[in-house]
């Protein structure tokens, strides 16, 4: 192997793993993984969904225990054969869906299983001082402390994860996808926390799929690809575009869509389509073989729209119509039955059924496809369509009747998407098709999408990835606080539709130009 790991071994690091592996059964996980940290450093680990990422901090948490390799600690050699041996050692993870009891307090989730004693009394003086020095240190107030955690931001709640891991007194914090979920003023947020974090000493180990925020952050980072560590090198040597062909092992196409004028009748009209409270008189339309993006910032109303079109909320003034015809969706089975499916943005609550098979999450919403009888499903049948769909869509298993837990994400982002192509749809909605998945899965996904329009669906794209939303789409709708701010054509710029979606854009005048025309011809 040619990994090439630009770092000291004469510095002194607060982590060292060296020729990590790991088998599970007859799939090798982790081929040769290395690891580096300094105290003090924020670094970056990144990969492919199924590169290895998630084992090896696995590994590091003590969830899993590796075949071979070696594990130093602060120059001492140690075994990690459980969480609480992890722990010990001040290894703490926060998770991108915060691991909180929503019903108790801050405080509460913060000491729980831990709580500070004096005797066999919880010495609650001392707990309350703790608390507010953790929160200060996160950035909440003290009052924070006797809120209830289900009333709190999804930023907020991160935020008291990060306390929480602080309480244990972490040396190495992992923070796993921690920007995902949040809006750009919560992520800054969340960077200065770090930043506070890395000066008192703490080691921070970074995972993400968004590698232009790691310019932001990060110090060092380490590429991984199909369990093997690839390269590490500091931040300042790399760009966005090589990180990307690091992770996939070769050159990140930067292919424009396709041209929409071939594209057919319209198919999806919204006609000033209203929700009380979330959007207002909305006016759009999806042609067939069409791709439309719907692009707005966290909280701009654009899922809402989604929702709307899918039956999941009803409109509260306005009209949808599907193939010139008036359309008013009950819910999602008559949706589906006017053949409008949607790929929802929560797949893990919405989209999939975690530990079954992936044939089962396939065919569970075409049930009637596989009885000859009612109440009997035919296996054969079953299979025969998630063998098709495995092909189709490239998705990375050893059997269809692998659960869907066990898969990376961007496959089992695949697999819910797969469920909603058994019956060909008219108009495809997709929420946040590629959230939380590495490069070449986006990819792959990508051009599933374009062959669905080429065959002739109406799809909808409801992004906040901006980049996404330029590359497939053929024409931008930017959504900002529930009203149509602006619409592009494909040869948008990115400083043009961001500044739609924060209100700072109106539409060139056309008498200017004329104007500046008639001087030049002048």
């Amino acid at each position: 192997m040619s990994a090439d790991l630009t770092t000291d071994s004469t510095e002194n690091f607060r982590l060292e793993m060296r020729n990590v592996t790991k088998n599970y059964g007859g799939v090798r996980a982790i081929r040769h993984a290395e690891l580096s940290i300094r105290p003090g450093t924020v670094h970056a680990l990144v990969g492919e969904n199924g590169a290895g990422k998630s084992t090896l901090i696995k590994i590091l948490s003590g969830a899993e225990r590796a075949d071979t390799g070696t594990i130093d600690f602060d120059g001492k050699r140690v075994n990690i054969a459980s969480t609480s041996d992890a722990i010990d050692l001040g290894v703490q993870t926060v998770y991108q869906e915060p691991q909180l009891f929503a019903d108790l307090t801050v405080a509460e989730n913060v000491f729980v299983g831990r709580e500070l004693k004096r005797g066999m009394r919880i010495d609650w003086s001392r707990q309350a001082d703790q608390m507010h020095g953790l929160l200060d240190t996160v950035g909440l107030s003290e009052h924070t402390a006797l809120a209830t955690v289900g009333t709190l931001s999804i930023a907020a709640q991160q935020q008291v994860s990060i306390a929480k891991a602080l309480a244990g007194e972490a040396s190495i914090l992992i923070l796993d996808e921690p920007s995902a979920i949040l809006t750009d003023s919560e992520i800054e947020v969340l960077f200065t926390v770090i930043r506070r974090l890395t000066a008192a000493g703490v080691a921070v180990i970074y995972i993400s799929h968004r590698l232009d925020e790691l310019f932001r952050i990060a110090d060092q980072v380490t590429v991984m690809r199909d369990g093997e560590t690839i390269t590490t090198k500091p931040i300042d040597e790399l760009s966005v575009r090589q990180i990307a062909e690091l992770m996939v092992g070769g050159v990140v196409s930067e292919s424009r869509p396709k041209d929409a004028g071939n594209a057919g009748e319209t198919v999806l009209q919204l006609e000033s389509l209203s929700r009380k409270g979330h959007f207002n008189d909305i006016d759009l339309s999806v042609r067939s073989g069409e791709i439309v993006g719907l692009y707005g910032l966290v909280g701009s109303g654009a899922g809402d729209i989604a929702s709307v079109v899918y039956g999941i909320d009803r409109p509260t003034s306005g009209r949808m119509l599907l193939e010139g015809d008036s359309a008013a969706v009950k819910n999602p089975t008559h949706a589906k039955r006017l053949g409008i499916y949607l790929l929802p943005a929560n797949r893990s609550a919405q989209g999939s059924f975690s530990f079954q098979s992936i044939a089962f999450n396939i065919t569970i919403g075409q049930l009637e496809m596989l009885s000859r009888l009612p109440g009997w499903v035919t296996k054969r049948k079953e299979r025969e369509i998630a063998k098709n769909f495995i092909e189709r869509l490239s998705i990375k298993t050893p059997s269809e009747r692998q659960p869907i837990s066990a898969m990376s994400g961007g496959n089992a982002q695949k697999v819910v998407l797969a469920r909603q192509l058994v019956r060909r749809p008219k108009v495809l909605v997709l929420a946040e098709p590629t959230q939380g998945v590495d490069v070449g899965a986006k990819e792959e996904i990508h051009r599933i999408i374009s062959e669905l329009a080429d065959q002739g669906t109406a799809v909808l794209v409801v992004t906040s990835d901006l980049g996404e939303v330029l590359r497939i789409s053929d024409r931008i709708i930017v959504v900002k606080a529930g009203e149509i701010a602006a619409e592009f054509t494909n040869e948008a710029t990115q400083v043009e539709i961001l500044a739609a979606a924060a209100g700072e854009w109106s539409e060139p005048d056309p008498s200017v130009a004329d104007a500046s025309d008639s001087e030049d011809n002048a």
